[in-house]
């Protein structure tokens, strides 16, 4: 990764009417990283992809994608991107193998060079035994390995990823998510939007967190999740008794004690030392402990923390469109 961002965007402003999608977002997208766009409904992580991706004119603010102008040369930065929706965009009556020839077609390949590049693809996205099939006959799986490899034919350098596993099931969710991991592993960089608080976490290289159209956090998961607190031990007791006498003795280190289930919390380093030095502590003042437990912040603790918000499963999207460079998108009214 260089230390020139492929996407910095800053102040962007959008409203729709009366209502006001972005209040003045700054991002910044290092080259070659996975970079995970999270927030509630409506906290305005859609209309920013838009906008990146030249499908939305922002209101107010300035942005550079791929060293381009987002405004003054929005077909250089069509050229340079892909976007690939929530949903599958790609086109149900023609097998897989027709679908990347005509998307080869459509990005300006010839004709043998767009067949190449589809069985290159074809092999990738492991699709090759279905490559003559119908692609209404493809599972919902294979539909979106098929449309990440249709967004992949004129190699670009920066692909949008708008929920790309939105209703995939668990096994077909992890299958993507390796393939994104090897598409930031031959540089290819990813800007994530996405729900599923564990894809971001377990994808992302650096994480913005957006809530009612303004940036509120930015960093690292394990950043994000500092910042609701440290690591905890839970300790259960086995009696009234011995939960006030652990109550007492822990005194300030006391953490979020619970009469009615008789547990309390202690701060930890996870340390195995630390923990057994607690429970000799307990053990030496008489204090029966049953069951032991170790805490730490998850990335849905951090979200909850800063919107304020529960998360939210994906909303519907309006029907499949294209847009440039031959990418695939389910526009989407999420804002």
């Amino acid at each position: 990764m260089t230390d020139d961002p492929i996407i910095r965007a800053s102040g962007i402003t959008k409203s729709f009417g009366k209502f006001t999608a972005l209040r003045g977002v700054d991002l910044a997208v290092a080259r070659g990283s996975i970079h995970a766009l999270l927030g509630p409904n409506g906290a305005g992580k859609t209309t920013m992809v838009r906008i990146l991706s030249t499908l939305l004119r922002p209101d107010g603010g300035d942005a550079t994608v791929a060293g381009h102008d987002l405004l003054r040369h929005p077909d250089r930065v069509r050229a340079s991107i892909s976007l690939t929706g929530q949903y599958a965009a790609v086109d149900e009556l023609l097998t897989g193998e027709e679908n990347l020839v005509m998307m080869g077609r459509l990005g300006r390949l010839g004709g043998r060079a767009a067949r190449r590049r589809a069985v290159e693809l074809l092999e990738r996205f492991d699709l090759t035994d279905a490559r003559r099939r119908i692609v209404r006959t493809y599972s919902g799986g294979m539909r979106r390995r098929l449309d990440l490899a249709a967004s992949l034919v004129t190699e670009p350098p920066l692909i949008f990823l708008d929920e790309p596993t939105t209703g995939l099931d668990p096994r077909s969710r992890q299958a993507m998510w390796d393939m994104v991991r090897e598409l930031a592993a031959t540089a290819v960089t990813v800007l994530l939007t996405t729900q599923y608080l564990e894809e971001a976490d377990r994808l992302a290289d650096r994480i913005t967190l957006v809530d009612g159209g303004r940036v509120i956090a930015e960093g690292t998961a394990e950043q994000l999740k500092a910042q609701v607190g440290d690591e905890r031990v839970e300790l259960r007791l086995a009696g009234l008794d011995d939960f006030d006498r652990a109550v007492r003795d822990l005194g300030d280190r006391a953490v979020r004690p619970d009469r009615d289930s008789r547990t309390v919390s202690v701060p930890t380093d996870g340390t195995a030392a630390q923990l057994r030095a607690l429970l000799d502590t307990m053990a030496a003042r008489d204090v029966a402990v049953t069951r032991v437990e170790l805490h730490r912040p998850t990335l849905d603790d951090a979200f909850l923390a800063l919107t304020g918000t529960a998360t939210a499963g994906p909303t519907p999207a309006t029907a499949p469109a294209r847009t440039g460079g031959g990418a695939s998108t389910a526009v989407k009214e999420n804002r």
